[in-house]
């Protein structure tokens, strides 16, 4: 089984709870972007890095029972969790995938769309793993993307330099296991070295404030991943519970804003026979 030390977020229950609440901070845009880009009854739909199965379900709901989710994940601890939600709901057309996505073996099948948020940064060789993705796609079907393109955005108002500290941070231990946060710069270079067609390529960064659900999502990362990167030894016990405090501080105080780390949203079509 994959370990948590294999991830370097971690697969411990706070990790998979901070999943949730991040999949229903961002669940009204993203089900909204599936439906931009086609996604629909009937469809086939690789989630790759699929983590618990958050969004995996959701996917499951839309392309209904004459559909399926492929959900392709490192963690059985992860995947586990996925099929006992499918067990509960009584949801048949989900299959979960232990793939090691650095290894690029992808299930044998043909997709309508590939769906992927954050995943990109954390892997050694980020154009080998898209290249499978477009190599799993059907002839105009779509690739769907949630990646950071300046993860250094996520600063607030008024200025928090543990805030900062924690981000710096946090750039640097994913650097180390990965491709790094700013991965999205690179990858609408390659969908297009691809011949993919970039239909959408939208920046999402939001100044948040904290009666907003979002405020959640990015203060329980500071939570656990401070605690994650003592455990990695990039913190000590010291400056990471002095950055929760200030985080702490910086929402009681007056005009708190924190400004999301920004990402593009990408939707991409690969290119039909007829077009080649």
């Amino acid at each position: 089984m994959t370990s948590a030390k294999d991830y370097v977020l971690g697969t411990h229950d706070d990790e998979i709870e901070r999943l949730g609440l991040q999949h229903r901070a961002w669940r009204d845009r993203v089900r909204e972007t599936w439906r931009s880009a086609g996604i629909g009854p009937g469809h086939t739909v690789l989630d790759v890095g699929c983590g618990p199965g958050y969004a995996a379900l959701d996917l499951a709901e839309l392309v209904g029972t004459s559909g399926h989710v492929l959900a392709i994940d490192k963690s059985e601890r992860f995947l586990g969790v996925l099929e006992a939600s499918c067990g509960e709901r009584g949801v048949r057309h989900i299959t979960t995938h232990g793939i090691d996505l650095d290894a690029g073996d992808f299930p044998d099948v043909i997709a309508d769309a590939v769906w992927c948020r954050w995943v990109f940064s954390f892997i050694k060789n980020p154009r080998a793993l898209l290249e499978h993705m477009a190599a799993a796609l059907r002839p105009g079907g779509v690739i769907v993307l949630h990646e950071y393109f300046d993860y250094a955005t996520w600063r607030s108002a008024p200025r928090c330099p543990e805030l900062e500290e924690f981000v710096r941070t946090v750039i640097k231990s994913w650097q180390d296991v990965g491709a790094g946060p700013d991965i999205a710069l690179s990858l609408l270079g390659w969908l297009g070295e691809m011949g993919f067609e970039i239909r959408t390529a939208q920046p999402i960064v939001d100044a948040i404030s904290p009666d907003q659900p979002r405020w959640n999502w990015m203060s329980s990362f500071v939570e656990i991943g401070r605690r994650r990167l003592v455990d990695l030894g990039y913190l000590t016990a010291e400056r990471a519970d002095a950055i929760w405090r200030a985080v702490c501080a910086l929402e009681k105080a007056p005009g708190a804003h924190m400004i999301n780390p920004a990402f593009l949203e990408i939707i991409a079509a690969r290119p039909s026979r007829s077009s080649k």
